[in-house]
């Protein structure tokens, strides 16, 4: 955890460092506007303050020669700015003070001092401030001082407060940092982290004793709520709960945290406590909305970043075309994998430290992989200073490379998104982000890793051969010129508020006056679900009537079912684990496996037993499964006329079924052949918008039948692809599907789904933006230098037809006439 403060004064030398305009700087919607002077450009000095290479001259060295300079879209620079400080709170306690004193922060900044304010006055806040804003300390003011207040209570246990973090890394992080901050409070401020990887010995002493337990949802959900008698007296004492990166609490997954709190809330009442609820959150739009959806209560705001910042060179890179072709002659981009690995080689030999963000587990393990086999070439010493983190890693292996970290151990790390949420990380000098993130959020949070001691840092987002990344590395002002977006999340999604009536119920009976604290839809619900044989209804309250924990109904990480174990054959040793929604296509046999730089084979996937048997091999390839999609209209809640063709929102049923995979050489992508698989469909009810088109509409865009597939199925593809830049999503949390002739539509057909049961509120944001999201899918495809469509605009990496047929020049005339119609938004 980073307070990141500098000590009185310092501040005042961060807005004198030299700032270095460049061409293309456009202005960013955050809490700052960087400098946009382009007339009178001067050399950037070699060094910072600190003698270390400028963000600059970095990449100056990164971008040397003609082919890697080509590969150089938009350069941003953010220049540094000065912080704010303000009063301490007179309500804090001076011992609070002094040990923050001590920990070399003399004043809060304003936006801390403001937030710890309304937490005292007893209001809910959220804290939406920049990356390394001191965050942490808005929230712990309170807390640390509210436990002293408690410590000296008389009788009984005194205050208590509990710690929500969505990873086990950031919460054993924070859990580090708090006990060396209250180190000088003595035994009044007594931290623990609560969670999977906690002894069970351990446990007993954290429900007895310790005042500040730090958790996750996960365990909040399945451990402590129903054991909530064993945790009576913290429950009881409870004054503050604490929601740290909250903007993470989005789609499916948000909307369980969102009643997890609920009967969170419902439980401390029982007990006579009513906490104060204190989230955190990256810079977001509307975040006291978000926070309040999250947690069914009013929260105060505060979104004015008072803290200092170093400067930020921030560029965009696109990957070049190879000599190779992929699918249907398409010509093919070098991979953002293989890219981000030779940029990460090259940081590390200039002795910068540095992390490269990846969106796969499999891809983190490569670009570790791929970078030390080029260190290896120039310098052995170097290898083992580069490394992959991921989730799926066992615990052992997680905190060794969190210690190798804070150490300066590694110097390169390849990281999925596990290490993006607030774990301090000071002095990293660069970040690497192996393709758009999904949201300008993630892509501030990534990029803000670096530079977290006040020093200047460099970003670098390498595109994927992908229609959102090639739209973004040409079009820098969708993510400059933008503000992030708002936080989608519906709690009153019946699949997942249906397994949280249950798990309330067996926790406490439930009640009619509990009704409005889970939302309006729970009367409906309740009669499916004694008639499910979940509940009964006994007097005035519903009781869980199974002797299964009613906790294990659902899994909040909305992930299908146990994680599948990956073990390897030929020792039994269990490498890790896998999602079960993602073993169909991650862990299906034959498929490739990484696992810390280590290759295997899948050999065997028993979906019945959850296991996945793995062999260590060296193959020249990697993998990537294939799957079929059908869909049926089950209710269109909203039908809207786009000209003479129709927008529409609704419910529907997808089948899917992952039947084959290709293999594809390392490094290039080349495509080296395909091997059919046999494994049973999934099916899905979930939320979609979908537009169709008419004869007319057609006839005027010149699409003929021979035509008409392709067309539909390049629109399907690049409206996936430019999705994320207008919902909180990833490209893999939606579907889509294309058909000449629906049988529900009786016209050709677009829809795009969410990949979640109850839907996720993807599809609805896109049907609300639509007009926005469709010209944009449009701008990507026309803008496209290639001749007959390419991955860059309209070929998908996950496409179960092998992206045939595809038609470039058609979808742009198709999207072009129903746009014609499209209403005003």
């Amino acid at each position: 955890m980073a307070f990141n403060h500098l000590r009185a004064g310092e501040h005042d030398a961060l807005g004198a460092l030299s700032v270095t305009p460049v061409t293309h700087s456009v202005p960013m919607a955050m809490n700052h506007r960087p400098d946009r002077r382009s007339d009178d450009r001067q050399e950037p000095p070699a060094t910072g303050p600190s003698g270390r290479p400028s963000p600059r001259t970095v990449l100056d060295r990164l971008a040397s020669g003609e082919s890697r300079s080509a590969r150089l879209t938009h350069t941003e620079h953010l220049p540094p700015r000065a912080g704010r400080h303000a009063l301490w709170p007179d309500r804090i306690r001076p011992e609070v003070i002094a040990a923050l004193n001590s920990a070399g922060i003399d004043h809060p900044w304003a936006h801390q001092a403001l937030a710890a304010e309304h937490a005292l006055d007893g209001d809910c806040v959220v804290v939406a401030t920049g990356t390394a804003s001191g965050k942490s300390l808005a929230y712990l003011m309170p807390v640390l001082s509210t436990l002293l207040d408690g410590s000296e209570a008389p009788n009984g246990r005194g205050a208590t407060a509990l710690y929500l973090a969505p990873t086990k890394a950031l919460a054993a992080d924070q859990c580090r940092a708090v006990k060396e901050l209250a180190a000088p409070l003595g035994h009044a401020v007594r931290p623990a982290v609560y969670d999977g990887d906690t002894p069970f010995e351990e446990r007993e002493w954290v429900r007895q004793y310790a005042n500040y337990a730090l958790t996750n949802p996960d365990m909040l959900h399945r451990g402590i709520l129903p054991s909530h008698p064993r945790w009576s007296s913290f429950l009881r004492a409870l004054r503050y709960v604490v929601i740290d990166e909250c903007h993470t609490y989005r789609g499916v997954f948000g909307s369980h945290v969102a009643q997890v709190l609920r009967r969170l809330r419902r439980l401390c009442a029982r007990y006579g406590s009513d906490p104060v609820f204190l989230l955190a959150s990256a810079t977001a739009a509307d975040p006291s909305t978000a926070a309040e959806r999250l947690t069914g209560l009013p929260v105060k705001e505060v979104a004015d970043d008072a803290s200092p910042r170093g400067e930020l060179v921030f560029a965009l890179w696109e990957p070049p075309l190879t000599e190779l072709h992929g699918e249907k002659g398409a010509p093919v981009r070098r991979t953002a994998t293989a890219e981000t690995a030779d940029l990460l080689t090259d940081l590390t030999l200039q002795g910068q430290r540095s992390i490269a963000f990846v969106r796969s587990r499999r891809g983190a393990e490569l670009i570790s992989v791929i970078a030390q086999e080029r260190l290896a070439e120039i310098d052995r010493s170097l290898v083992g200073r580069v490394a992959a983190y991921r989730g799926g890693y066992l615990p052992h292996e997680r905190r060794a490379l969190e210690r190798a970290l804070h150490s300066g151990e590694l110097l390169g790390l390849a990281a999925t998104t596990a290490l993006e949420l607030g774990v301090d990380i000071s002095g990293l000098d660069a970040v690497v982000i192996a393709g758009y993130p999904g949201t300008r959020a993630s892509l501030w949070q990534q990029a803000g890793r670096a530079g977290r001691s006040g020093q200047g840092a460099l970003a670098v987002m390498v595109a994927r051969d992908d229609p959102l990344d090639t739209f973004l590395v040409h079009h820098p002002e969708a993510l400059f010129q933008q503000p992030v977006e708002s936080t989608v999340l519906d709690p009153d999604n019946p699949y997942v508020l249906a397994p949280h009536l249950c798990a309330a119920a067996s926790e406490l009976p439930l009640k009619e006056e509990d009704f409005a604290l889970f939302g309006p839809t729970v009367p409906e619900l309740l009669p499916q679900l004694e008639s499910a044989g979940l509940l009964r209804r006994r007097t005035k309250a519903w009781h869980w009537t199974r002797r299964e924990r009613a906790a294990d109904l659902t899994d909040i990480r909305g992930e299908g079912g146990p994680p599948v174990q990956v073990v390897e054959a030929g020792t039994g040793r269990l490498l890790g684990t896998v999602d079960a929604s993602a073993s169909h296509t991650a862990v299906h046999e034959g498929a490739v496996h990484l696992h810390q730089g280590r290759t295997y084979l899948v050999k065997e996937l028993d979906l019945e037993e959850s296991v996945a048997l793995v062999q260590e091999a060296n193959p020249s390839y990697s993998t990537t499964a294939r799957d079929t999609t059908a869909i049926s209209v089950l209710d269109t809640d909203v039908s809207v006329p786009w000209g003479d063709g129709r927008l529409c929102y609704g419910s529907v049923e997808v089948t899917n079924q992952v039947v084959s995979f290709l293999r594809r050489r390392l490094i290039t992508g080349e495509v080296l052949g395909e091997q059919k698989l046999d494994l049973p469909p999934r099916t899905l009810r979930t939320r979609a918008v979908w537009w169709t088109v008419t004869e007319d509409q057609l006839d005027a865009a010149r699409i003929n039948p021979e035509i008409l597939g392709g067309a539909l199925h390049a629109a399907e593809h690049a409206s996936i692809g430019m999705l994320p830049l207008f919902a909180t999503c990833d490209r893999w949390d939606i579907g889509g599907v294309s058909v000449p002739l629906h049988p529900d539509t009786l016209l050709p057909t677009v829809f795009v789904y969410d990949g979640h049961p109850g839907g996720a509120g993807f599809a609805e944001r896109a049907f609300h933006t639509a007009r926005t999201w469709l010209t944009a899918t449009r701008a990507a495809i026309a803008s496209c230098e290639c001749e007959a469509g390419c991955p860059s605009c309209v070929q998908s990496p996950k496409c179960g037809n092998g992206n045939d047929p595809l038609h470039k020049r058609g979808a742009v005339r198709l999207l072009t006439e129903l746009l014609r119609g499209a209403p005003e938004e």
